[in-house]
């Protein structure tokens, strides 16, 4: 089995396994990744709270809940470090559930490579992810692009405004 379907069966199996944990303290399990860095494993879980900056606390609080349970249930057979840690302001909108938040937001998209008029990465709206494109406004002009020519998508962050209000 590949490296990487390897990682994603794992992901989803944690996933399953830890989500119910995640969401009784009030987080969003916004993602999981099992993945190899040098000889290493890590897996990485992700969370978030609608409208609350997340803190370190919040990371030390979701780890010491899920630890006794991948402890106890044992879904990883070799060892690896568990990081958690908050999906922060510039996140990859990496599932349906994550795309459906940002529908109609701005959003930055980067491609393996150039896109007509759009080049390799733009700022655009997202329209829709439906089927094998995803449709995008720019500049008052509408794209589709397949999904298999987008490397990441990102929700946009304007740090003027941010910085502004603080």
């Amino acid at each position: 089995m590949a490296e990487t379907q390897k990682g994603k069966n794992v992901a989803e199996k944690v996933e399953n396994l830890l989500k119910g944990t995640v969401e009784e303290l009030g987080y969003e399990l916004w993602d999981v990744e099992y993945k190899k860095e040098g000889a290493d494993y890590n897996l990485i879980l992700t969370i978030d709270r609608e409208g609350v900056e997340l803190t370190l606390d919040d990371c030390v609080k979701v780890t010491d809940a899920v630890n006794p349970i991948l402890d106890e249930e044992d879904p990883i057979p070799t060892s690896y470090c568990l990081e958690v840690s908050s999906a922060g302001l510039e996140r990859e909108l990496k599932r349906d559930s994550h795309l459906k938040k940002y529908l109609n937001e701005e959003v930055e998209v980067r491609l393996f490579a150039p896109f007509e008029k759009v080049g390799k990465i733009f700022n655009g709206t997202l329209l829709a992810f439906e089927g094998e494109n995803y449709s995008f406004k720019v500049m008052e002009e509408e794209f589709e692009i397949p999904k298999n020519k987008v490397a990441s998508i990102k929700n946009a962050v304007d740090y003027a405004k941010i910085f502004k209000n603080n």
